[in-house]
């Protein structure tokens, strides 16, 4: 009888002492779950505020910019000198570098990419899929500037053996490796897109009677469209941004023109320009900067609405 009350006393306090350990691990566990949305919250505040503090600090050095240069003038002007007694702020030579460099850059990287992806969703083997796709890959993980030294050193040089009147510095070179530097964007998002479309829509246009090239352009590529014009225009964002390609390849010279053998500069470059060189704070050169900063984030920000509103307007849920 002793025993059993013992035992009894026993499993009492053990029950006491399991609750306790419960209670304990309960109020950790309470306060992790207050915790941990509020550190989130945080963590999404910090992002949103750096995103601000960029947006305003280019907003307010642009406005002196155009306290001192016309608006006009610098969104009309043809002829860009920064520097001297009578200095002229047009931006147009910078777009027109900027545009020639990405257009070449498309179209490089569209066809090249597309087929890639239609090879690789369609065609491919699973073990040819797993062992291309990664190398394709591998373009995007090499650093800009190699590629630039890549344009200048190697591409050019063919290019003017082959291009007569193209200069050692020009927006052809630049803008082709450039292509080459997109291919595994475009490549990559198209192929997913791609992929995504169900097999059954495949094997109902098979059973028809369609072929397999039928089956890839007018089922599988019309059905992952907003996926595949997606990555195109993020591939045009991405060109828009480029910098250590065209600073290197491209040349200095601000000139407007449509001749691609030409040397011409870029928005990054001239950014990358005007921050490396001596401009005093508070010149007109030095807000000419941000005025151009703000000019390329526009730019940009336009290509991300963009794609964001082609993916909704032609997405297809499956």
């Amino acid at each position: 009888m002793v025993k059993k009350n013992s035992n009894e006393t026993n499993n009492a306090s053990n029950i006491r002492e399991m609750i306790k350990e419960n209670k304990s691990k309960n109020n950790i566990n309470s306060v992790m779950e207050k915790f941990i949305p509020k550190f989130l919250l945080g963590i999404a505040i910090i992002s949103i505020l750096t995103t601000v503090g960029i947006i305003f600090t280019l907003l307010f050095e642009t406005i002196e910019f155009f306290k001192q240069v016309s608006f006009i003038e610098f969104f009309t002007g043809t002829v860009l000198k920064p520097l001297g007694e009578n200095a002229q702020f047009g931006v147009l030579p910078l777009l027109m570098g900027t545009l020639m460099s990405s257009a070449i850059a498309m179209l490089v990287a569209i066809p090249i990419g597309l087929m890639t992806a239609i090879f690789l969703s369609e065609y491919a083997s699973d073990k040819v899929r797993r062992t291309l796709k990664p190398i394709l890959e591998i373009l995007a993980g090499i650093p800009t500037i190699v590629y630039g030294f890549f344009a200048f050193t190697f591409v050019t040089p063919i290019l003017m053996a082959i291009v007569p009147g193209l200069e050692p510095t020009n927006i052809l070179s630049p803008g082709i490796v450039m292509g080459i530097m997109i291919i595994p964007m475009v490549a990559s998002l198209s192929e997913d897109a791609m992929s995504s479309v169900p097999n059954s829509m495949r094997e109902g246009a098979l059973a028809l009677g369609s072929t397999k090239l039928e089956v890839t352009w007018k089922v599988v590529v019309p059905a992952a469209i907003s996926g595949i014009i997606a990555s195109f225009v993020l591939g045009i964002s991405r060109a828009i941004g480029e910098t250590m390609i065209v600073t290197i390849a491209s040349g200095s010279s601000k000139n407007f023109t449509f001749d691609i053998t030409q040397s011409m500069q870029t928005m990054t470059a001239y950014i990358v320009e005007v921050t490396g060189g001596d401009a005093p704070a508070g010149s007109t050169l030095y807000y000419s900067l941000y005025a151009v900063a703000m000019t390329l984030f526009v730019f940009t920000l336009i290509m991300n609405f963009i794609a964001g509103y082609v993916s909704r307007k032609y997405r297809e849920e499956y």
